[in-house]
C-alpha cells in the first residue's frame, strides 16, 4: 500500500494520511459501522468503554476475515458530542498506534439509540 502526503499541501492534523492507494489485486473488506455494544449485549457505559468495544469489534471482525488493524485503509467515525473527541482518540490510538489510515470524524447530532456515543467503520485491504 502507498500513502500520500504531500507536500504541496498542508500536513494531516491528525493520525491520519490524506490518500492511501492500494493494488488492484488487494482483498478489499467494508466493515459496517460498529457501536459500544459488548458480545453480551451491554453499551459501554461512556465514550471511553464504548470506542474500547467498538474498536475491539473491528479487530475481530477483521481477524475473522483473516485480516489485521494493519490492513485498514479508511476509517470513518461519527462521534455525538465534540467534548468526547479525546476519549475516542486516546482509544483509537491505543489500537492503531502509528498506522496512518484515511480517515474522516464527523460529529451527528444522534446515532440509531441514544445511549450510543460512538460508531465506527473501516475499509480494510490486503494483498
Amino acid at each position: 500500500m502507498r500513502r500520500y502526503d504531500p507536500e504541496t499541501i498542508a500536513a494531516p492534523v491528525g493520525a491520519y494520511s490524506h490518500a492511501v492507494e492500494y493494488p488492484a489485486t488487494a482483498r478489499v473488506l467494508h466493515v459496517s459501522g460498529q457501536v459500544g455494544i459488548a458480545p453480551d449485549g451491554t453499551t459501554g457505559a461512556d465514550t471511553a468503554a464504548q470506542s474500547e468495544i467498538v474498536w475491539a469489534n473491528i479487530a475481530a471482525i477483521l481477524a475473522d476475515a483473516d485480516m489485521r488493524l494493519e490492513d485498514i485503509v479508511k476509517v470513518t467515525a461519527y462521534l455525538v458530542d465534540p467534548a468526547d473527541l479525546p476519549a475516542y482518540g486516546a482509544v483509537r490510538t491505543r489500537f492503531l498506534g502509528d498506522l496512518r489510515p484515511t480517515s474522516t470524524l464527523v460529529i451527528v447530532a444522534a446515532l440509531v439509540k441514544p445511549e450510543w456515543r460512538v460508531e465506527v467503520e473501516v475499509v480494510a485491504a490486503r494483498t
